[in-house]
């Protein structure tokens, strides 16, 4: 199921996660030449994404929502 990116934050890892507006978190990485992402490198880039729709795998399991930082 298709979720809006309603804003972002980096794990524990320092990777950025993507946070849906279903509740639920997605890893958004750039790491070609498996994902080519390269909007995350940058604010810009980043808030530039936002709205956009990322297919939700936890939603379709009917997962509940992932706890915020």
């Amino acid at each position: 199921m298709k979720q809006p990116i309603t804003g972002y934050h980096k794990d524990e890892e320092n990777h950025w996660v993507a946070q849906l507006a279903c509740g639920h978190n997605q890893h958004v990485r750039h790491t070609p030449p498996w994902v080519n992402r390269p909007w995350v490198t940058s604010a810009g880039g980043r808030e530039s994404m936002l709205g956009f729709e990322l297919e939700c795998r936890k939603c379709d399991e009917g997962a509940p929502p992932d706890d915020r930082p």
